[in-house]
């Protein structure tokens, strides 16, 4: 049998190492990466082996050549002008491969019994067998569900967290047929995870998971490459060790010395060519490389030290990664988590703080303290973007110098030249980070539109409006009152998809930025008739005589939170009597307890000028909460079912757009009219994509997110929809208390019950294996329908917090509580087990 060895990877996620390296040729117990897996294909005695390359393929040949010395027969395939991807890359090499053949990705750490995995696919004439194993976070992997006969039914590269519904992930090896790469166009770009393999599953060609015993590690990032060392010398994953165990868990190579006074804790492994001085202390889990000098006295505390490193007198290591060739002077300190590149020097007395990364070839003064990355800017994060953008502490998180870097980032994905916009909110804070943001725009020669203090439904209309590649809003955060929030939008003025996230990302982490020249600076100009602009969209959209013919009196309180509560000036245009509450801004969020107190307050003034309703405008325009002519408040599930019928009534047969955990009684009140429901996973990006891309949406969102209204603009936008509810509360004759009473009884009930991070794709898994299949839905989370009761529960992953939330849905409400009780249990349980398990294993391995 032949293997593939996949190894053009660049490794960006794990420089500096990957640098002059390209990942798979990163070492791990002083050999690299690929090394190991030639030894588990020879272990399994496949050792015809072609490697794809693509990022300094010379390296790896240079390294192997004919693969002679390392017992295997090597040959090479580049991809010269463009990468192809992970199966164009193969299909590219289809003519070497005429039988089955095994596929292995070049960046993992395994030991995976191969052998019993070909034996399965063969047993099971299987046409493509993906190799898979569990782990406690899926969220970096391709998730896969399969039938009791190993089957894959369904799989979802790199979910969100709300999306996990397995622990069982792809590994990235692969057991093939050669006809299956019929399925791919020769000489095009193409992914097995995302185009090869849901065809072959729409084919309905058999494919099956073989879950694998043993150990298996995606050495994606600088955490997880330090975790393989550890794990390797503890023996938890069987390697090949090049070097003579002179005592239980110390590997010393040839030629190397060792002071007499030096003290060492196993498991540790020492290179060929070694100098370690007078009283050096090595704990266990360093590892050291070839050709390595330690002088006297220093302090070793589980170092990942790579060829060629010089590390002076009394110096200290701890938890880090020194890479080839690097010269750390005397008493010099490098610290948890940090790495420093090739060629670099740290200087005496210095210290690297923890975390930060050196790119290669640079120095680090002598007695300066590096609490930045060494490269243009400062600390990375591994994650960006949240739920709806990017959050955090306000000025301690979310700083100027980060906006500027974050700026930077975005337009440097965007063409030279290019215009956005940037709005906020009226707080100072907004005001310094939209600043920030601009400078690191136009810095990239992006051109900014800027539109200042602006409600954010009025952002989202501009944007398509000024024909702009796109927008950014900043916010104190809708939820979290000490935090602030950056959105972007794109061109439509909805919510960046994914892609565009990662692409962001992608260019903040790897600080690639173009440097626009004197003369491309972007320029910014101040966006005018802002107010104009989105009362002719909100005046096109409404029933104007309506509303003019309306005797409605409407309060509207605005919480000390809203910027540029321009309502009132549109209701006056149309003849409305709107009594504005705490329009005033405070630059300290109300908390949800102050919001209580002013929504009472609310309703008694509601109830004392005799007003139609009142509403309590809040996220800067986007939510709502009303308030019925008795004072009663009507939020969240009710609230949507209201809207929805509201909408109904005067667009039946048309389309209403809700979350996955809204109540039924959407579906109930369509039915009164002939409508459709569409449900979308439970984020705002996903409710606003779906409301742009059906047809005849006349709503969407719900009452705890904000409803939109697509005709207008692709977000949420409470004012436009308090100025439609007076236009149909005049239509219909009808109070909002009438209408309340005449909606669906159907109670929907929550509750929220804490599941560590590491539990959550092992409880999805178990929640899809416990139930029959065809009462799932996995639009996000799981969706247990109980037919007979028309009734169901659902059980989402927070996309933030340890935590997942239960939703139980009927018309009859003891079976809601029996059912929430029932499912609140059922997870405690679960997750009591799994941390149980983890504990021991804990134990077991220390």
């Amino acid at each position: 049998m032949r293997a593939v060895l996949m190894a053009g990877g660049s490794g960006t996620r794990l420089r500096p190492l990957t640098c002059d390296l390209p990942k798979p040729m990163v070492p791990v117990l002083n050999r690299p990466i690929a090394e190991h897996i030639l030894n588990l294909l020879k272990r399994h005695r496949i050792t015809e082996i072609i490697a794809t390359l693509h990022y300094l393929p010379d390296v790896m040949r240079d390294y192997f050549q004919d693969g002679s010395d390392f017992g295997v027969q090597m040959t090479y395939a580049v991809e010269e002008d463009q990468p192809l991807g992970t199966a164009g890359c193969v299909k590219n090499i289809a003519d070497l491969l005429d039988r089955t053949f095994i596929v292995v990705s070049g960046d993992s750490i395994t030991d995976f019994d191969l052998s019993a995995a070909i034996r399965f696919h063969k047993q099971r004439q299987s046409k493509a067998t993906l190799i898979l194993t569990r782990v406690q976070n899926p969220i970096e992997f391709g998730v896969v569900i399969t039938d009791k006969d190993d089957r894959i039914r369904r799989f979802l590269e790199k979910p969100s967290t709300s999306e996990v519904f397995s622990d069982t992930v792809n590994t990235g090896i692969y057991i093939l047929e050669p006809e299956v790469l019929d399925y791919l166009p020769p000489n095009q770009e193409a992914d097995f995870s995302k185009d090869l393999f849901p065809l072959l599953l729409e084919k309905n060609e058999p494919m099956y998971g073989y879950v694998a015993e043993g150990y298996w590690c995606d050495v994606g990032h600088l955490d997880t490459y330090r975790d393989a060392q550890y794990d390797g010398l503890e023996r938890r994953v069987k390697l090949d060790i090049a070097y003579e165990e002179r005592s239980p868990g110390l590997w010393v190579g040839q030629n190397t010395y060792l002071d007499p006074s030096a003290r060492i804790s196993t498991p540790a492994m020492i290179g060929s060519n070694c100098r370690i001085g007078a009283r050096v202390q090595i704990d266990g889990g360093t590892v050291i490389g070839d050709n390595v000098t330690i002088g006297a006295d220093a302090d070793l505390k589980r170092p990942i030290i790579l060829n060629g490193a010089i590390i002076g007198e009394e110096a200290h290591l701890r938890a880090c990664v020194i890479a080839r060739g690097t010269r750390v002077d005397r008493r010099a300190h490098v610290l948890e988590g940090a790495v420093v590149g090739p060629l670099s020097t740290i200087g005496e007395e210095a210290q690297v703080s923890p975390g930060v990364r050196v790119w290669p070839s640079k120095r680090v003064e002598s007695g300066a303290t590096l609490n930045i990355n060494l490269i243009w800017g400062h600390a990375a994060y591994r994650n960006l973007f949240g739920q709806r953008g990017v959050s955090g502490l306000a000025n301690i998180d979310i700083t100027p110098e980060f906006a500027v870097k974050l700026g930077a980032a975005y337009g440097s994905t965007l063409k030279p030249g290019a215009h956005v916009s940037v709005s906020r909110d009226q707080r100072s804070i907004a005001r310094m980070v939209s600043r920030s943001l601009i400078a690191g725009l136009m810095s990239v020669g992006v051109n900014v539109q800027n539109l200042e203090a602006t409600a954010i439904p009025l952002a989202r209309t501009i944007v398509p409006t000024l024909s702009i590649a796109g927008g950014i809003h900043v916010r104190m955060h809708p939820d979290r009152p000490d935090h602030l929030l950056i959105e972007f939008f794109d061109d439509n003025g909805i919510n960046i998809s994914k892609a565009r996230e990662k692409k962001i990302e992608g260019a903040y982490f790897k600080e690639d930025f173009r440097r626009a020249q004197i003369q491309e600076i972007g320029n910014v100009v101040y966006a005018n008739q802002v107010v104009e602009i989105y009362s002719a969209c909100f005046e096109k959209h409404l029933n104007i005589e309506a509303i003019r013919h309306s005797s409605s009196k409407v309060v509207i309180d605005y919480a000390y939170a809203v910027s540029g509560a321009v309502l009132p000036q549109l209701l006056a245009k149309f003849g409305c009597d709107a009594v504005v509450l705490n329009a005033s801004l405070s630059h300290t969020a109300p908390n949800p307890a102050d919001r209580e107190v002013l929504l009472s307050q609310l309703g008694h003034v509601v109830e004392a000028l005799k007003a139609n309703f009142g509403v309590q405008v809040s996220a800067n325009g986007e939510q709502m909460i009303l308030v019925d002519e008795a004072g009663s408040a009507i939020r969240g599930e009710v609230l949507t079912a209201l809207m929805a019928d509201m909408l109904l009534v005067h667009h039946p047969r048309g389309t209403i757009v809700v979350p996955v955990n809204a109540s039924s009684a959407v579906e109930q009140i369509a039915h009164r009219h002939d409508g459709r429901v569409i449900r979308t996973k439970a984020n705002p990006t996903a409710l606003m994509e779906a409301c742009h891309a059906n047809a005849n949406v006349i709503l969407g969102g719900s009452g705890d997110m904000g409803f939109i209204f697509p005709q207008l603009h692709p977000g949420f936008d409470a004012m436009f929809c308090i100025a439609k509810l007076i236009e149909m509360l005049t239509l219909e004759e009808r109070s909002l208390g009438q209408i309340r009473a005449d909606l669906p009884r159907v109670c929907h009930k929550t509750c929220t019950v804490r599941c560590p991070w590491t539990a959550k794709g092992a409880l999805m898994r178990h929640l899809v294996e416990t139930h029959p299949i065809d009462s799932l839905e996995l639009v996000d989370g799981v969706k247990i329908f109980n037919h007979q009761h028309n009734s169901w529960v659902l059980i989402l992953p927070d996309a933030g917090e340890p935590v997942v939330h239960i939703y139980a849905n009927s018309n009859d409400r003891g079976w809601v509580d029996e059912t929430l009780r029932e499912y609140r249990l059922r997870v405690q349980n679960f997750v009591d087990q799994h941390q149980g398990t983890e504990a021991a294993k804990a134990e077991s391995q220390y």
